[in-house]
């Protein structure tokens, strides 16, 4: 992945410029991180240490705590660094490096949340072929399927935007490496990489918040009609809300960011949109998908 290029590290600028911000921003996204690697740390030892949770759906919500440390791993420490510090460089290959995970990461778990949510489809649609359709060779095929095309996806990316030439300025207007910054410090033709980055990332966010948006629409349509219990099925409904708030928490802003074209004009607000989706989603998810959960938080007391 090696580029004719004579910038050899990039200084990333941050959420603000404004110094006294620094030391309350700091404070404030540590607490956050820290929220985030205990609470998805938390469900991810306890989906593995207790065998009752040995099911499609904890194995599944084991996968997507996993995916949020990680995801929040790739950006947050680094920001924290430079909330600190008055050199915010990063090297090219960890620029790149950066914003492989990054959207490794991210891909997968929009993809996640569309197997997540066919999962519950087929246990409140179809209970009595739960165990049939969702058996665990199953499972294990599509949480690998989800990863290796993140991973792909991910490396496409990070490849063409490693061949890019940047010959002028080396100033990131994000607070982290990602493709719509680098693009605009590119010199030459970046046509193919903004075709790449509208087309394919558009293609798995609207392609995995479709087929979630569909999973959940006939769990309600089929719950309307069979569900005779008013408590049962605003429990239901109360639960698919919640879930479905998540998913749009992280599938709108990736949307509104990756596909409008890109000007300068724009990046302050797509810094502001980026911290919902790589920062506040992670922290929502243990809180929504699994601490409301009866089962997980029994235990979490035996645990503690």
């Amino acid at each position: 992945m090696l580029n004719q290029t004579s910038v050899t590290e990039f200084l990333l600028l941050g959420v603000t410029d404004i110094q006294e911000l620094q030391p309350v921003l700091f404070v404030v996204f540590l607490a956050i991180y820290i929220v985030s690697l205990a609470g998805n740390g938390a469900i991810l030892m306890v989906v593995i240490s207790d065998p009752r949770l040995h099911s499609p759906m904890y194995f599944f919500l084991g996968n997507l705590s996993c995916l949020d440390i990680c995801y929040s791993t790739v950006t947050l420490p680094k920001m924290l660094e430079n909330f600190l510090s008055t050199h915010k460089a990063i090297s090219f290959f960890g620029c790149i490096s950066q914003l492989h995970f990054f959207h490794f990461l991210g891909s997968t778990e929009s993809m996640l949340l569309a197997v997540m949510a066919f999962d519950r489809f087929v246990a409140i649609c179809k209970p009595l072929h739960y165990i049939l359709i969702m058996n665990h060779q199953v499972c294990i095929q599509m949480v690998v399927t989800v990863w290796i095309t993140g991973f792909f996806y991910a490396l496409l990316h990070s490849v063409m935007t490693s061949r890019l030439n940047f010959c002028g300025s080396n100033h990131i207007r994000h607070f982290f490496c990602d493709i719509k910054p680098l693009l605009e410090l590119a010199c030459g033709n970046t046509d193919l990489n903004e075709w790449l980055l509208n087309t394919v990332t558009g293609t798995i966010a609207m392609g995995s918040f479709f087929l979630t948006f569909l999973s959940y629409f006939y769990i309600i349509i089929y719950l309307f009609f069979k569900t005779h219990s008013c408590s049962m099925l605003h429990k239901a409904l109360s639960t698919c809300a919640s879930h479905f708030s998540v998913v749009v928490l992280l599938f709108v802003p990736v949307v509104f960011i990756y596909i409008h074209p890109a000007s300068s004009s724009s990046m302050d607000q797509d810094q502001i949109i980026a911290v919902i989706y790589s920062v506040v989603t992670p922290v929502l998810n243990p809180l929504i998908y699994t601490l409301r959960n009866k089962e997980v938080k029994g235990v979490l007391r035996r645990v503690m």
